[in-house]
């Protein structure tokens, strides 16, 4: 504010000697020229026009002391200045502007400092006083610019300057009101450079210059108050020592309002008063608050309630009062200052929500009900927004609904919400575009403690809050995709809760209004529930017309069949998926795996090996078509992959042979023996033995099929036959040069696999009538670790008999045979009868007359393996049967006059009777007809 000009006779008689002086001179011209400057257009050099001020003061300090003139004189000068810096601040606040403040406090000061260096002035009243007030306003100019430092000096040479008066003999009010605002000021300016002792020190000083005035006493505890306050807001260090300080200094603020009560007269200042301790009492009441203290913000509430004049109504009383009975765990008193609240137009929207959340963190789960019925009370007293519906609904639901341990307690909770947000009144705050953001952000909190109860599979309180969620989508084209989530979800949850008839409706909905793989997939799974086997695969068709459609779907739709122990659908999905390979789509799985897959599936019910054949065979041709890296993968990968195919194959070929299904069993095999020729072919000799095998059996099979068929095997199927022994032959001949070379036993193939190998061998070599392969076959087999005499036995009897024989085979294998059992500890002499006969039985067939001495041979051989035996060792019928056959072959030679021979075989057949038990009879009808013989033939010679 401007300040009037000083007009004294002094002054007027003093002017002509004072503006001869060329400093004062100076000091007149530089004003003039600030005085010129256009208040709307501040020149940036007011801080040369500081600086030149301040130097010609400097200059004229030293010529001190002045005469009453000069003073008089810098007095004017000093007001003149002040009075256009006035002007210029008040054209300047329109433009505000930090340079050019700073360069109008400098001009102040240079004001200030010019009363100062004039000093007391005759014909000037008060002179301390006027120039302590330059300095006090110039310092708050500087400290509202935060200059501290500059504040500080100013403040600290007002204070010097007024010391010199006697504060008892002011009079003047506005005087007495400028040495308490003086030390107000400093002690301000102390606190902002945090001498904060300096600063209260100061305030306790002010407590002599409050002159009884009650205005004073206000301002005083005012400033108490604030250092108060500005403690709890920066609250740096030990929490306690700040409460502390900042109750100890609110205290002090209180009494100052206690003491002015009793110096009030009029109704304006005991109301101020009034209002003052109100505000102090709810700090001190919010301080002990933080400090825990709740019986005594209690305290300060029942003395706020219970003053004079109806009491304090502040809205944070009930605040207060609610949170000290919390503290002091007494809910019931808490929800009777909550629920007052109510009916409380006065306290607005942020203090009751902040008092529902403060209400419902300490009671928890117990205070939902209360948290609700408090916000359905305020929507019918006064307008709530559809924020604090948010703020009350995420205090209720709490941070980590649905995931915490307490799920009981997040069940109620979730109910609460769920009736709150359901109510027709809540609905409505979140209508129109203006809370677009309020109602994304409560969906958003539905969904969430919603998605918390699914994962932990409370599907039923789930499905409710999916349900409220929806209520705050708009019902427009842009919210088609959230709504058709949230119909998705929600068939989720009715899946879970097994109402699929819901479950359906609600995934019907959502494809109406987004049809996509992820809804066409969930009608799978209802379908699969509900038992629509039909209706699930007719999905998984439907699934693979949709625009997003990915192959992975199906994998996953194979799970959930298995999982619902629906093989046939599992089938059918990876059955689909398996034609996107042959079409080159790529997907996360590879072919093999499932193929593998759906393998495994069909394995577990008997009756699918028609079906399992086939997509192994479609593993066998993919894998010629796209190459075994390509397919089965690198290295050790399709090694594994290899060997899986091949063990399944041979199992499941074995399992049919075992059932006596050729067919399948032919088939299988073949497969088994491709894979473990490509394993051979990778890893080397170790699946040689798996892969010869394989071979042999295959062979076999076709042979068992042609057996029971009754239809012998056509041209081709002989030569696929000839083929597969051949192949098995060579890794019979290389197993036998390992072994022999390494010793390496692992590398036999089992004798049984070896006999097996021969037998079809020669049967096979017999269609074709390749005798001599027979004969190596044979021949091989006898100087083999493998041959045993069943073996030849088998061999030899096959040989013998049967629509292709082959008697050197056969002969050949029964010699060997009699040979090994008689070499034996303990012969079958069953066996040795039964090779004897056949012997004799093909030698006199193929051989006949032409070689009589082989058959003689064959019945000396008996006669020699009977020599020694036990009564009884060697079978009785048969030993009758050599005696009698034996004798018999004399019967031809002696009707044509070979009695050589004649009596050759009779004496064989009488040697022969002679070991063989129960013939005595017979043997003495011999002998009597060899004298016979023998006297009639010397008769005639």
């Amino acid at each position: 504010m401007r300040i009037a000009e000083l007009s004294t006779p002094e002054l007027r008689h003093a002017q002509p000697d004072a503006q001869s002086d060329p400093l004062t001179s100076q000091i007149e011209s530089l004003i003039k020229q600030f005085e010129t400057i256009p208040v709307t257009h501040p020149s940036p050099e007011l801080s040369q026009l500081a600086s030149d001020l301040r130097r010609c003061l400097s200059q004229l300090a030293e010529r001190a002391p002045f005469p009453n003139s000069l003073k008089l004189h810098l007095w004017k000068l000093s007001y003149r200045l002040w009075n256009s810096c006035v002007d210029h601040s008040n054209a300047s606040s329109i433009r505000s502007s930090s340079s050019s403040s700073e360069d109008q406090a400098n001009l102040r000061h240079v004001a200030a400092d010019m009363l100062s260096l004039a000093g007391s002035a005759a014909g000037v009243p008060s002179p301390e006083t006027k120039t302590a007030f330059f300095y006090y306003k110039t310092g708050i100019i500087w400290h509202n610019l935060k200059r501290f430092d500059l504040a500080s000096n100013c403040f600290e040479k007002a204070t010097e300057i007024i010391s010199k008066v006697d504060v008892g003999t002011v009079k003047d009010a506005g005087q007495r009101k400028l040495f308490l605002d003086l030390q107000i000021a400093r002690s301000r300016t102390a606190w902002e450079v945090s001498d904060q002792i300096l600063a209260v020190t100061l305030l306790h000083r002010s407590k002599c210059l409050l002159f009884g005035s009650s205005d004073h006493y206000i301002a005083l505890a005012n400033q108490y108050l604030a250092f108060g306050k500005s403690i709890l807001e920066t609250n740096k260090g030990n929490e306690a020592h700040c409460f502390k300080e900042a109750l100890k200094l609110m205290n002090d603020a209180l009494d100052l309002c206690e003491k002015a009560f009793s110096i009030a007269r009029m109704r304006r200042e005991t109301v101020n008063l009034k209002g003052l301790k109100s505000k102090i009492l709810r700090f001190i009441a919010a301080v002990h608050l933080q400090m825990e203290e709740y019986e005594n913000v209690i305290k300060c509430v029942r003395i706020l309630r219970e003053s004079e004049g109806g009491g304090d109504n502040h809205p944070s009383l009930p605040v207060l009062a609610m949170k000290a009975w919390l503290g002091l765990g007494r809910h019931d008193e808490a929800e009777k200052e909550l629920r007052g609240m109510v009916v409380n137009k006065g306290i607005p929207e942020g203090v009751w929500v902040s008092a529902v959340e403060a209400y419902f963190q300490s009671a928890g789960t117990a205070g939902a009900e209360t948290a609700k019925g408090v916000f359905l009370g305020l929507l019918g007293r006064c307008h709530v927004s559809a924020a604090a519906a948010v703020t009350v609904v995420h205090r209720v639901i709490g941070g980590n609904s649905g995931s915490c341990g307490d799920l009981d307690g997040s069940r109620v909770r979730a109910k609460v919400v769920a009736e709150l947000v359901s109510d027709d009144r809540v609905v409505a705050l979140f209508a129109g575009d203006v809370t677009a953001k309020e109602r994304n952000a409560m969906h958003a909190l539905l969904w969430n403690c919603a998605a918390g109860h699914f994962q932990l599979k409370d599907y039923e309180t789930s499905a409710e809050m999916f349900e409220k969620s929806m209520l705050f989508l708009p019902c427009d084209i842009e919210d088609r995709v959230v709504r058709a989530k949230g119909f998705r979800v929600l068939c989720l949850c009715h899946l879970g809760l097994s109402q699929l008839d819901r479950a359906e409706e609600y995934i019907n909905e959502a494809q109406k209004l987004e049809p996509n793989i992820a809804g066409a997939f969930l009608k799978f799974k209802v379908y699969l529930q509900k038992n629509d086997h039909n209706a699930a695969i007719n999905q998984i068709q439907a699934m693979t017309a949709c625009l997003d459609f990915a192959p992975d779907f199906l994998l996953l739709s194979a799970h959930e069949a298995v999982a619902c122990h629906v093989l046939p659908v599992a089938v059918a999905s990876l059955s689909n998926l398996l034609n996107f390979y042959v079409l080159g789509k790529s997907t996360a799985t590879s072919e093999v795996v499932v193929l593998r897959t759906l393998i495994t599936i069909l394995s577990q019910d008997t009756g699918n090996e028609p079906e399992v054949v086939k997509f192994i065979k479609h593993a066998n041709d993919r894998a010629s078509e796209m190459g075994i890296d390509c397919y089965f993968g690198k290295d050790e990968v399709a090694a594994r992959e290899l060997k899986w195919f091949a063990v399944t194959s041979w199992n499941f070929g074995t399992s049919a042979g075992k059932m006596k299904n050729y067919v399948l069993c032919a088939e299988f095999l073949r497969l088994a023996s491709n894979f473990y020729s490509l394993l051979a072919d990778m890893q080397g000799e170790e699946h040689s033995l798996m892969l010869c095998k394989s071979l042999i059996f295959t062979v076999c099979a076709m042979i068992a099929l042609e057996n029971e068929r009754k239809a012998p095997l056509i041209e081709i199927e002989v030569k696929q036959v000839l083929e597969l022994l051949e192949r098995a032959g060579k890794i019979l001949k290389l197993l036998s040069t390992r072994m022999q070379l390494n010793g390496d036993e692992d590398a036999a193939l089992e004798p049984d696999f070896n006999f097996i190998y021969t037998y079809s061998a020669y049967d096979i070599h017999g269609r074709v009538n390749d005798s001599r392969s027979q004969q190596i076959l044979v021949k091989n087999f006898v100087g083999s670790k493998a041959c045993t005499p069943s073996y030849l036995l088998q061999i030899g009897l096959a040989a013998s008999q049967g629509p292709r024989p082959n008697p050197e085979v056969a002969f050949f294998a029964l010699s060997q045979c009699l040979s090994q059992l008689v070499s034996s500890v303990s012969p079958d002499y069953h066996n040795v009868s039964l090779i004897v006969r056949k012997l004799i039985t093909i030698t006199s067939i193929y051989k006949g007359d032409t070689d009589d001495d082989a058959v003689y041979d064959v019945y000396k051989q008996a006669y020699r393996i009977m020599i020694g035996l036990k009564e009884g060792e060697y079978p009785t019928e048969e030993g009758k049967w050599l005696v009698t056959t034996a004798w018999n072959r004399a019967a031809i030679p002696i009707r044509v006059g070979q009695i050589d021979v004649a009596k050759k075989w009779m004496k064989v057949g009488i040697e022969l009777a002679g070991l063989v038990p129960g013939t005595e009879t017979y043997r003495a009808c011999m002998e009597d007809f060899i004298q016979g013989f023998d006297k009639k033939f010397s008769q005639h010679q």
